[in-house]
């Protein structure tokens, strides 16, 4: 079973319609179980792992993300790009609810989840460069991909500010994020680009707005009401997104860029020190190095 691309589903995407030859494959990392079964099927001619990120019937929430694992299944797989999904608030008068962006920085407020594959006291440090935390060249097929979507407005770059949740921002935070040149706020991207670019895979997400998070004086705070509502609205260009830009991301399988080699010179442990142990739990992201 092999895979190329992958899709995160976020709120409210739990399955993609039109999957062809569909397998499951849920298997045991040794960071544990993904959050579901990937399904892997044939869409528009290329094969697809699709994830639902909170599980299906949305049974994690954010902070309990086994998002090591899901990365790690991806690897597993052979998945080379992922299309991240995401429900985020907007920080901008302009980016108005039912509006897309495809973010090109990131702003970390998360605090409770394991970041890197390269914690746990393993015996071997990697410091991965992180300064594009959006692959380009991906981000430039779902803004293409978004842009035919029939959506008010799509925006080709932002940053998104990432916090710890569940709880929606109070007001003084959400007014701090404004002030700090953030331009949408959500729950899930961290630490996924930051696995996939340790795991050495394209990221970009495709950030759905469905609020105004509490800041706007004119609008109604946020609700999980408000954005199921315009998240279900957002789904069906999601999967337009999606079919659009594999096509594309097809083009590219064998093109190379940064993410390609992150870890080429981030591994900073003399090799002859790491134990042993840790190579066989690292195996796919760092064989290639040692």
């Amino acid at each position: 079973m092999e895979a190329k691309i992958g899709v995160i589903g976020g709120s409210g995407l739990y399955q993609i319609e039109g999957l062809e030859d569909i397998e499951e494959f849920y298997p045991d990392t040794p960071w544990g179980k993904p959050s579901d079964a990937i399904t892997v099927g044939t869409l528009e001619g290329q094969r697809v792992a699709f994830l639902p990120r909170h599980g299906k019937g949305h049974r994690f929430n954010p902070t309990d993300l086994p998002v090591r694992a899901n990365i790690y299944a991806f690897k597993m797989l052979g998945v080379e790009w992922i299309i991240s999904i995401s429900a985020v608030g907007s920080l901008r008068e302009e980016i108005a609810p039912l509006d897309l962006v495809i973010p090109d920085q990131i702003f970390d407020r998360t605090s409770l989840r394991p970041r890197t594959y390269f914690g746990d006291n393993l015996g071997i440090v990697a410091h991965v460069t992180f300064a594009d935390p959006f692959c380009n060249t991906l981000r430039d097929i779902l803004y293409e991909a978004a842009s035919q979507t029939g959506a008010r407005k799509v925006y080709n770059k932002g940053t998104y500010v990432c916090m710890e949740g569940p709880l929606f921002s109070s007001r003084a935070e959400s007014n701090f994020y404004r002030k700090m040149d953030c331009d949408i706020i959500g729950m899930t991207a961290l630490p996924e680009a930051k696995l996939a670019r340790e795991a050495e895979i394209h990221y970009a997400v495709v950030a759905c707005s469905t609020d105004y998070d509490c800041w706007h004086e004119g609008e109604e705070s946020v609700t999980i009401e408000m954005v199921i509502n315009n998240l279900t609205q957002n789904v069906g260009r999601a999967k337009q997104i999606i079919r659009l830009a594999i096509p594309k991301i097809a083009e590219l399988i064998q093109a190379g860029c940064g993410c390609d080699n992150a870890l080429e010179n981030a591994i900073m442990t003399d090799r002859s020190k790491i134990p042993a142990s840790s190579i066989a739990k690292l195996g796919l992201l760092v064989n290639k190095y040692l």
